[in-house]
């Protein structure tokens, strides 16, 4: 039977410890067969934590992971009787795991979020099999239960899957969790799974940039700090650039130890493989108004967009006020032609709308030329688009509008080109055509760095064989923001 949480000067404490720690498969000897000596400042500061797991009496550890199933509006939470997951895809199917899952805490959980107005998903075996969802542990978390079982922690899990939400929502997700396990008398450890940047050297799995080092060395000075509300202020741009996946996770568990003075532990930080490891230890002390900062949170970010919005351009203030008027229902869309600048004016142009929430895609729609008689029709039209009809999302909802990013391109007209030679991917986009189908890039997208790698992704857009001939078109892009 679980025991009562422990208490400091009257005050009860369900949170014993909390925890950062990264998930390289091949820190587990079994996978690493001899590699795993690379990274032995991660493998001893692992077992450091795991023996801090023990010495804090938890009654149930809480794992968050961002390689589970992720849903883009809901945060999933692992419902079965018992969890299982190895290390077979990784070469090591001995290294397995199976635990009972506390189902009691699970439903605390979910029902005190759904009461906070976060969204949280049970998967059972029958959602499972409705969607095809893989039930089994994912690497975020039995890459790390190595080294915390390996210290002599033996306790049941809640493993949850972390969620795309705004930092303050998911940090108000960790407080309710918090809240679930005081109700239930549960002391546990919450130990967030995550890897920083991917991309610290040239030989990295995502590619290098500069932004990863500087996002690493910032975010191991924030948490040695336990400085919540710049990890929220984190720059969006250096976080995507970063490449990382660990951050997300870091916000649901930081928002466990709200109010609580907390003193923080960097146990060790490398990145030998050219991505970043960090493992963090947080012992949670006594309540600290000066740390009460889920409201914080929320108010700064409403200040954030409301700065955002004072600052968008034109473009950008019409599609959003068009999505608007969208989600208001059936109403006259037309602009008053004394609000467009003159550069804007009887013009007509292809454009592109990309939604962006919170760093990713939210939905992208565009026409290569014009097909409405104004540009300021074309933006609105592709606008409302990009938020209902790309097929690869699902449509966006009204309470997602102030946390979308939106930029407006606006493209020249295409030009017929000879060759590569003719092409430069950051300056120019591309268009492949071959019979009636046609496959457009725009230019300076992330990843891509030659020419020829743009044209070969514009002729698998468009179904075009690597052999056959194509025509090439190039355009360039004024971008709005």
């Amino acid at each position: 039977m679980p025991v009562a949480a422990a208490a400091v000067d009257g005050f009860v404490m369900p949170v014993v410890l909390c925890g950062i720690c990264p998930h390289p498969p091949v820190m587990v000897p079994e996978v690493g067969q001899g590699r795993d000596s690379e990274v032995s400042k991660t493998k001893e500061a692992m077992l450091e934590l795991g023996r801090l797991v023990k010495a804090s009496g938890a009654d149930t550890l809480v794992m968050i992971t961002p390689h589970a199933t992720v849903f883009a509006d809901a945060i999933a939470i692992s419902a079965l009787p018992e969890l299982k997951g190895d290390l077979g895809r990784f070469g090591a199917p001995g290294v397995s795991f199976k635990l009972s899952n506390d189902l009691e805490l699970v439903k605390e959980i979910n029902t005190d979020a759904t009461r906070a107005g976060l969204m949280t998903v049970a998967v059972d075996k029958e959602l499972a099999a409705r969607h095809e969802l893989s039930t089994d542990l994912d690497h975020g978390i039995t890459a790390p239960l190595y080294f915390i079982r390996a210290a002599g922690v033996n306790l049941p899990l809640v493993h949850i899957s972390m969620g795309m939400d705004p930092f303050p929502k998911l940090y108000s997700f960790g407080k309710s969790l918090r809240d679930a396990a005081d109700k239930l008398n549960r002391k546990v450890a919450v130990l967030a799974s995550g890897d920083l940047s991917h991309r610290l050297t040239r030989d990295a799995p995502s590619g290098y940039d500069p932004a990863g080092q500087e996002f690493d060395q910032r975010l191991v000075e924030l948490v040695r700090s336990m400085n919540v509300e710049g990890m929220h202020e984190l720059d969006p741009g250096l976080v995507e650039r970063a490449g990382e996946c660990g951050l997300r996770p870091i916000a649901m568990m930081l928002g466990t130890l709200d109010g609580l003075a907390v003193q923080s532990r960097v146990l060790s930080y490398e990145g030998p493989f050219g991505v970043g490891y960090l493992v963090a230890a947080l012992l949670p002390g006594e309540p600290e108004s000066s740390r009460q900062l889920e409201n914080k949170l929320y108010e700064r970010s409403d200040e954030k967009f409301t700065q955002k919005r004072a600052g968008e351009s034109f473009p950008v203030k019409l599609a959003r006020e068009v999505l608007e008027r969208y989600f208001d229902g059936p109403s006259d869309m037309t602009i008053d032609p004394k609000a467009v600048p003159e550069e804007f004016a009887a013009r007509r142009a292809g454009v592109f709308v990309s939604l962006k929430k919170n760093g990713e895609l939210r939905g992208c729609i565009g026409t290569i030329e014009p097909v409405q008689d104004t540009i300021i029709e074309e933006i609105a039209e592709n606008a409302v688009s990009a938020a209902s009809r790309d097929p690869r999302f699902y449509p966006v909802e009204e309470e997602e509008l102030a946390e979308l990013d939106i930029s407006v391109d606006i493209l020249t007209a295409p030009e017929p080109i000879k060759g590569l030679a003719d092409l430069d991917p950051q300056k120019y986009g591309v268009i492949v055509s071959s019979g009636g189908r046609r496959g457009l890039l725009l230019p300076d997208l992330e990843g891509i760095d030659t020419a020829s790698e743009q044209v070969n992704i514009a002729r698998q857009k468009a179904g075009i064989n690597p052999g056959e001939p194509v025509q090439l078109e190039r355009f360039e892009v004024i971008r709005y923001r």
